[in-house]
């Protein structure tokens, strides 16, 4: 007799009906189209792409989920983002990345106001065929001296930039880039000539299919594989003054401000890998039996799978909260983003260890997808700050609480 793994997900009953049934909608896509694909886009070749998967999931709106109504998008904020992101990857959160990275591409314009600038550019994701985004922060020196003001002074070869009349020229490489490989438009950040390290750091919106910009190799990750990662190099790159996002050397303060509010949709994906990872481990335990009764039943066994589901459940509270706050303050918060980030994907690891464990052999098989599940946890550790950087922002921000009281 064959038993399904049980279907249980708590239910806060606090998401909104619309964000509730795109959820739904979107859960849905992830275990009927996305899931089944999961081990072939993992064991393909880095440079391959689907396509299709991008075109199904566009078709719901996963490239357009903050996309203002007024310019064709859903109008879901970081809450509706989260959400969905936790879906996607509960079945692969690499296919995951491919929506984030692409909303993230979007938040400066989202996050500028301009009009004129959002007129442009968002409506390009309502379209019948999906576009996709990137955005473009991270150096092959630099690192995370990009994400903490004290240490912008001490980042070296950042890509620069210097004004020339009506227009600014872009010159250097960025490392890394999830989408660059086929996004429209790139959120870049680069360095003012004249100012040091990246003290000069601006934002400017790329559009990719111009001269002077080149598409690197796509790089070859552990995991994370649905999605490419790929290097661009600007030489001479025009970008006319109207694709400044908040002025000149505002750019430190944008990219603080994209990262506090992206967290709380990468600890939803996090999330997602954990919960990928328990469904895994829920169906083999109750299928395997050992010492006459099933897997579950036996006391070890059980506690692990309590301890994984308590933690899943924290997690998704944490982000859910983190998401809300995003949604509903001004500038976005700095502190609930990162301790969810910091949590689940501390989480995801745990839980997807731990549910190799409970396979034993056959979760080190790759056939079972528990082993990529574990490959895939470690990835977002490294994106949108890693747990150091997460470690300096929530210290900074109980201090500063502190010293305010």
């Amino acid at each position: 007799m064959t038993i399904t793994a049980p279907s249980f997900e708590l239910n806060f009953d606090v998401l909104p009906p619309e964000i509730q049934r795109f959820k739904e909608t979107v859960r849905e896509f992830a275990q009927e189209v996305v899931l089944p694909r999961a081990q072939q886009l993992d064991q393909a070749p880095a440079a391959d792409f689907d396509w299709d998967l991008v075109k199904q999931g566009h078709a719901l709106g996963l490239t357009r989920v903050a996309v203002p109504k007024q310019y064709g998008g859903l109008g879901l904020g970081m809450l509706g983002i989260s959400v969905a992101m936790e879906q996607v990857a509960a079945a692969c959160p690499g296919t995951a990345l491919i929506f984030g990275a692409t909303m993230l591409g979007q938040t400066p314009i989202l996050y500028s106001g301009d009009p004129q600038l959002q007129a442009r550019y968002l409506p390009l994701f309502a379209g019948d065929e999906p576009i996709l985004a990137c955005n473009a922060v991270t150096e092959d020196e630099a690192g995370c001296d990009l994400i903490i003001p004290e240490n912008a002074r001490h980042a070296v070869n950042v890509m620069s930039a210097r004004r020339e009349g009506d227009h600014y020229v872009l010159n250097g490489s960025k490392k890394f880039i999830t989408n660059a490989k086929f996004a429209t438009f790139a959120s870049v950040f680069a360095n003012m000539e004249g100012h040091e390290g990246a003290t000069g750091l601006t934002s400017f919106i790329v559009d990719l299919d111009q001269p002077g910009v080149t598409r690197g190799p796509v790089a070859d990750k552990m995991g994370y594989r649905a999605c490419l990662g790929s290097e661009l190099t600007f030489e001479n790159v025009i970008v006319p003054v109207e694709n400044v996002i908040g002025g000149e050397l505002n750019g430190m303060a944008i990219n603080i401000a994209q990262s506090n509010m992206a967290r709380a949709s990468v600890a939803g994906i996090s999330t997602g890998v954990a919960q990928g990872a328990l469904d895994k481990a829920l169906k083999w335990c109750g299928e395997r039996v050992q010492g006459g009764q099933l897997l579950y039943k036996h006391q070890f066994s059980a506690q692990k799978i309590a301890e994984m589901a308590s933690k899943i459940d924290a997690s998704r509270m944490l982000y859910m909260y983190a998401a809300n706050k995003v949604d509903n303050q001004l500038p976005a918060p700095e502190y609930e983003p990162a301790v969810a980030k910091l949590f689940a994907d501390r989480v995801a690891i745990e839980v997807a260890d731990t549910a190799v464990s409970l396979i034993g052999a056959r979760g080190y098989l790759r056939e079972y997808g528990v082993e990529k599940m574990l490959r895939d946890s470690y990835g977002a550790r490294i994106y949108e700050g890693t747990p150091e950087v997460l470690a300096l922002a929530i210290t900074d921000c109980l201090y500063r609480v502190s010293e305010a009281e």
